[in-house]
């Protein structure tokens, strides 16, 4: 998937003019992307358009205007945009009760290791790959980004695009699956479009 550049972000007087429009088609978009992984997890499959929304919502939060503040946004955000092959996604661990947030989050350590969360795509596992640094040998993070790499050609994505996908998570302390839907796997089907 190309990256995101200078050119693909608006100005903070531009981006202020269209947003309300903007966030309703990108929470339209997201809708389609988003995949429930039982009560406690979901995905939301990340694409060029979910990914520059979050970095025009940065720029706006942190009122950065100049050429090279916003290029270090793209930077960082541009790392969650899948690769030739990859579908990537952003894996919300989702913990009701304050409380309870850190013990819930240490029964998950582990989770980035060991195929505990795939994909499964014509039939064959895909375990994920996480984005390293969000994940200690005692603590994880609620929030994490996740590629699936599923192959490059016709034949996967049509794979991808007809289904049966699935996502499961298989940890000791929790598990979930889930069926990719007909929108969603259209969705994830154009990302595997070369270029």
């Amino acid at each position: 998937m190309k990256k995101l550049t200078l050119d693909d972000v608006k100005n903070l007087h531009e981006y202020e003019l269209i947003r309300d429009d903007w966030r309703r088609e990108v929470i339209a978009v997201k809708e389609r992307r988003r995949v429930l992984l039982g009560p406690k997890m979901s995905l939301v499959f990340e694409n060029r358009l979910t990914v520059l929304n979050q970095v025009q919502e940065m720029c706006r939060i942190e009122r950065l205007a100049r050429p090279e503040a916003v290029q270090a946004e793209l930077d960082v955000y541009n790392e969650l945009l899948p690769g030739p092959g990859e579908v990537a996604a952003t894996l919300f661990i989702e913990i009701p009760g304050e409380g309870d947030i850190r013990p819930e989050l240490d029964r998950l350590v582990g989770l980035g290791r060991k195929g505990h969360l795939k994909m499964t795509v014509g039939g064959r596992a895909v375990p994920a790959v996480f984005l390293e640094g969000q994940e200690a040998d005692d603590k994880i993070s609620a929030v994490q980004y996740v590629r699936f790499p599923v192959g490059q050609g016709e034949d996967v994505r049509k794979a991808v695009e007809t289904g049966p996908v699935s996502v499961v998570v298989d940890h000791p302390a929790y598990g979930a699956s889930a069926v990719l839907g007909p929108e969603t796997r259209e969705e994830l089907a154009r990302d595997l479009l070369p270029g």
